[in-house]
């Protein structure tokens, strides 16, 4: 376990903040001036604000200081920005394919990935309000403390409420941003393993030997970042096991964090595969939701922190969890399962999605009926199965309407002033363009049609009045006077 990837060098010094402060300050004040000798107003007001916010913190913190010395390198923090910086040049590649706005999408997947953040912690917060005690524990993330399913929700909302300010629907925003998550998971997933937060149960002494090596997290050095580390008390809440005085290792449990990063690569190719076969707009995201929900919920069967929150009644774990997973098997066999396009691979994805209710109910049947035990479900596993069971729904319904209309269904019609937030002038340009080819049209049409019209107008005239030759020429000259005159 490498709760610390590395420290950057810098030398043991202790600092007054008051005098780094006040420091920074002054370099606002100059920057501030200088930008009114340019006639920078702006930036000169934005300056001369950080500047009297720094004087002022400075002065209520006087005489507190830093002991500044080597800076460590988390790896979750290392794992999570690895995450946005991929997610970003996925998501984004894939929506310029898709025709979405490159710039827009790009201000929105900012708005995402902070909401995304805020509500991963948000989530975490209310599920473990006995862990913060002071209003500055509640942003002290360098312990962990992100949930991704509140991450999931918090980045949709997020997203939503700027694609609707655009007047860009989200399904094909959703359709061309879940990659990232799946990618996001993958790569998140190795960083709390490196942590050694979302661990599992103990594994059984049966155990594969390759399993139990990868399920045994050596000793956090004291201090790390825990001062309880290496206690009795700690190793019981970690199930770790104390040897010696301060060494601890832990006891071999299911590695839940790489079952879930190998979820998250798994759920990855098969989004980028579907997008090949792509029927509707929101395909890829309710099979995303889908899949991650089902696959979530069997993974938090075998997780065993408590930092995971659980509510809801109470049910024998065997009952509770075949019930669930039978309710989704039928959500998939009459929802997500119609994306299978061949009718004998169809068939049997929805009879072997039924094995999995049948294997749970074997696996968790207690010897006796004293012996059964009663669960909650996580609040990660609530969110899954409802999310799941919603999702399929939608899918089938989009899926008949794929059916009916193939190329609405697909189409990028209802994307409101998509083309304008392009910037570019295509439907404009195109409109203009029909009307020039319309204008010429006309002026080519109108000698036809005054040729016509004289020749109706000469078979109108009576037979005796018809113009001779003679008459013709004279009238020529007539008008060819009158116009000189």
């Amino acid at each position: 376990m490498h709760p610390i990837l590395f420290r950057i060098p810098l030398p043991k010094y202790t600092l007054q903040l008051a005098w780094l402060l006040w420091a920074a300050a002054g370099i606002a004040v100059v920057i501030a001036l200088v930008s009114f000798v340019r006639k920078n107003r702006q930036g000169a007001a934005l300056a001369a604000v950080v500047g009297a916010l720094a004087a002022g913190a400075g002065f209520f913190l006087r005489g507190k200081t830093w002991d500044m010395g080597p800076i460590p390198i988390y790896s979750y923090g290392v794992m999570l920005g690895l995450s946005l910086v991929v997610g970003w040049y996925l998501t984004l590649g894939l929506a310029e394919r898709d025709g979405l706005p490159k710039e827009t999408m790009a201000n929105n997947y900012v708005v995402t990935a902070v909401a995304a953040v805020a509500g991963s912690r948000i989530l975490y917060i209310l599920t473990n309000l006995s862990e913060f005690d002071t209003l500055a524990s509640l942003f002290a993330m360098r312990r962990g403390g992100l949930v991704a399913y509140g991450g999931f929700l918090g980045g949709l909302l997020g997203s939503t409420l700027f694609l609707r300010r655009h007047k860009i629907p989200l399904l094909p925003w959703a359709d061309v941003a879940v990659p990232s998550l799946a990618s996001g998971l993958m790569i998140t997933r190795i960083g709390c393993y490196l942590f050694g937060c979302d661990f599992g149960q103990p594994l059984k002494a049966n155990a594969p030997g390759w399993l139990k090596t990868l399920g045994t997290f050596p000793h956090w050095p004291e201090g790390t970042l825990d001062a309880g580390s290496g206690s009795p008390a700690w190793a019981q809440h970690h199930n770790a096991r104390l040897i010696g005085d301060d060494a601890v290792a832990s006891l071999p449990v299911h590695p839940t964090q790489i079952y879930e990063s190998l979820i998250g690569l798994a759920l990855l190719v098969l989004l980028l595969w579907q997008r090949k076969h792509q029927k509707f707009r929101g395909q890829i995201f309710f099979l995303f939701a889908f899949g991650y929900g089902y696959l979530r919920f069997l993974v938090e069967t075998l997780r065993d922190d408590s930092e995971r929150g659980e509510f809801g009644p109470r049910m024998a774990e065997h009952w509770f969890i075949t019930l669930c997973l039978l309710a989704m098997s039928v959500a998939f066999a009459f929802g997500v399962s119609l994306g299978i396009k061949n009718p004998t691979t169809r068939l049997v994805a929805r009879v072997a999605a039924f094995l999995p209710p049948v294997v749970a109910f074997v696996a968790l049947r207690p010897a006796s009926f004293g012996k059964q035990v009663s669960l909650q479900l996580s609040t990660s596993q609530w969110i899954g199965f409802l999310s799941a069971l919603a999702v399929s729904y939608f899918y089938a319904k989009f899926w008949d309407e794929a059916r009916r209309s193939p190329a609405l269904a697909m189409g990028l019609e209802s994307l409101g002033d998509l083309e304008a937030l392009k910037g570019e002038e295509g439907p404009r340009r195109k409109k203009d363009e029909d009307e020039d080819e319309e204008g010429e049209a006309d002026e080519a049409e109108a000698p036809k049609s005054k040729a016509k019209k004289s020749k109706k107008a000469r078979a109108a005239e009576p037979a005796g009045e018809a113009e001779t030759p003679k008459d013709a020429k004279e009238g020529d000259a007539e008008s060819g006077d009158a116009e000189t005159a």
